[in-house]
């Protein structure tokens, strides 16, 4: 955390300033509820978490933390301490990078990294476009594997991800593209020669799991449990990786919704692709952590929703 002297008074015997370290050592232990990650994380002693975390209690005159051998938990009051700190941080930390950034304008280096083959028509020349732009920011672009996205993005390894919605708990958008569902079957399965299904087919068929990493807000979307009548969906194997996941369909262990790109991006001759008429359409755009919204991540994002709409 940057920038934090002070963020709230606290009333006891008298009134008092959390210092920057306090503030830092107490979300972080909020969000961990460990002392050994949060010791990890700080670099310092779990003897000078605990101390630190005992004397803010002295001071506030309530246990922030529930602490046993085996769990810590947040108190109701730690609960609120937390959920009102956080914000206030937050703020503190965009107004001092909003001044950093608009004293050194658009430069450093941007980390842009997709996820498929979709991004194909859209990421060269949203990067081509933002270069022209921003000369004095270098860009350098790479694939995300699927099983690492979201960790890559809270670590920091990657600014922004062209990526599939819905992709919670990260800011989002505009979406950049749009395209129609289709059903990836078996070229020898039965639905392979029609002109269209409905999702009602998917309570029919074992249909092939997203890795356990993947969101359950994507799961939902892609491979939902019910049909829309209801109807529970049987679930097949899941696949470590997307092509991994087709191979899996090219081997009758299940069907598995896609995009209709995936027929040009990863086309099998034995895997057949059969459109889905009544699926609302998927769409595809820009990812990235909401305390990274950088000038330069803004600037991508605006870039990238230029060249989509051209």
């Amino acid at each position: 955390m940057i920038g934090l002297r002070s963020l709230s008074r606290i009333q006891r015997r008298e009134r008092g300033l959390l210092e920057r370290h306090e503030v830092e050592t107490f979300l972080t232990l909020a969000e961990e509820l460990h002392f050994g990650r949060t010791a990890e994380r700080l670099g310092v002693t779990t003897g000078r978490i605990s101390h630190v975390v005992k004397k803010l209690e002295r001071r506030i005159g309530a246990p922030l933390f529930e602490r046993t051998s085996r769990v810590v938990r947040l108190t109701p009051i730690g609960h609120r301490l937390a959920d009102d700190l956080r914000p206030l941080v937050a703020g503190m930390e965009d107004a001092v990078r909003r001044a950093v950034e608009a004293g050194r304008g658009v430069t450093g280096e941007l980390r842009v990294a997709f996820l498929g083959e979709w991004t194909a028509p859209v990421l060269p020349r949203a990067v081509a476009l933002f270069r022209q732009r921003h000369p004095d920011c270098e860009v350098h672009v790479h694939e995300a594997q699927l099983a690492t996205t979201r960790s890559s993005l809270n670590d920091g390894s990657i600014d922004v991800l062209l990526a599939s919605y819905p992709f919670d708990g990260m800011a989002n958008g505009p979406a950049l593209l749009s395209e129609a569902r289709v059903l990836a079957v078996p070229a020898g399965h039965p639905l392979a020669g029609r002109e269209s299904v409905s999702l009602e087919v998917l309570a029919d068929h074992p249909v092939v799991q997203y890795p356990a990493v993947t969101s359950a807000a994507f799961k939902r979307d892609r491979t939902p449990e019910r049909t829309p009548s209801g109807r529970p969906v049987p679930k097949g194997p899941a696949g470590a990786t997307f092509s991994e996941m087709l191979s899996l369909v090219a081997m009758g262990r299940g069907v598995l919704p896609v995009g209709e790109h995936t027929r040009r991006c990863y086309p099998r001759p034995d895997v057949a692709y059969v459109p889905i008429h009544d699926a609302p359409p998927i769409r595809r755009g820009p990812v990235w952590r909401e305390t990274n919204t950088t000038e330069r991540v803004r600037e991508f994002v605006r870039a990238a929703a230029d060249v989509a709409r051209s």
